[in-house]
């Protein structure tokens, strides 16, 4: 059987095919609708992605379940040991706009935990990965979160309702900065290579914008947990979670302590 760096190589592969891909979408002239019930944006880029990635990775591993945005979800992959948890292109109002901060976010996840990722921004060249016990890396060179201990002097990446004084004890943390990026998987990329030194959301997340970068965190040194403390698993039959708050070790413990 495959192990961690063997699935490593085969997201990599599929993370650059799908950029090419959606490279030849992006912008406004991408035709683009709403999703019902409020879901969001989707765009003909995410279907044409789906498609690639479908063929590439359930091609080389057929035993493997899948678990996608773009993909209606069933009980089917529960069965599988091994499950693919894909974001076709996280951050699609960036790529709708024409910006350059939206990724493709490729996971594998065995037995509740991910064990290869990928988190890739074609239009930025930027392409994180980790394998299970394999470190985490930034376009082949080796990455590790903050090591920042105060976390009046830490940055954070957080929407403004993130930060809101009642969800937290004594009121919001005196966070040094409070940025924002459209793309969750980003965001947790960014703290994987210390660009920040931690991020937080505080609604429910689904699997696919999460399970590539909580490996690629916690392989560059850092934590993750759900919101209120608890251990991130994955390939749930509700394939959704309470928040998440990423970081270095000493800045993600004092977050999840300061939470209310």
């Amino acid at each position: 059987m495959p192990g961690p760096k063997d699935d490593l190589d085969l997201l990599i592969a599929a993370a650059r095919a799908a950029g090419e891909v959606a490279r030849g979408f992006a912008g406004p002239s991408a035709k683009s609708w709403d999703k019902p019930d409020n879901a969001g944006p989707v765009t003909e880029a995410d279907l044409a992605v789906n498609d690639l990635l479908l063929a590439q990775l359930r091609g080389a591993r057929p035993d493997y379940g899948w678990l996608s945005e773009e993909t209606e979800d069933n009980s089917d992959r529960l069965a599988h040991d091994r499950v693919f948890i894909i974001d076709q292109i996280d951050g699609t109002r960036s790529f709708v706009a024409g910006e350059n901060t939206w990724a493709h976010s490729l996971a594998l996840a065995e037995a509740g935990e991910v064990t290869a990722a990928v988190v890739y921004l074609p239009l930025r060249d930027m392409l994180y990965a980790a394998s299970r016990g394999g470190g985490a890396t930034l376009n082949g060179t080796p990455i590790l979160s903050s090591s920042l201990t105060d976390l009046a002097a830490a940055t954070v990446l957080a929407a403004r309702p993130a930060l809101v004084a009642e969800r937290w004890h004594g009121g919001a943390p005196p966070v040094f900065k409070r940025s924002y990026r459209p793309s969750l998987a980003y965001r947790m990329a960014l703290v994987a290579d210390a660009s920040f030194d931690a991020m937080i959301t505080l609604r429910r997340t689904w699997e696919w914008d999460i399970a590539a970068g909580t490996l690629i965190v916690t392989e560059a040194g850092g934590q993750c947990s759900t919101a209120k403390g608890g251990p991130l698993r994955f390939n749930n039959p509700d394939p959704r979670v309470d928040g998440i708050v990423a970081g270095g070790p000493a800045i993600q413990a004092a977050l999840i302590d300061a939470l209310a």
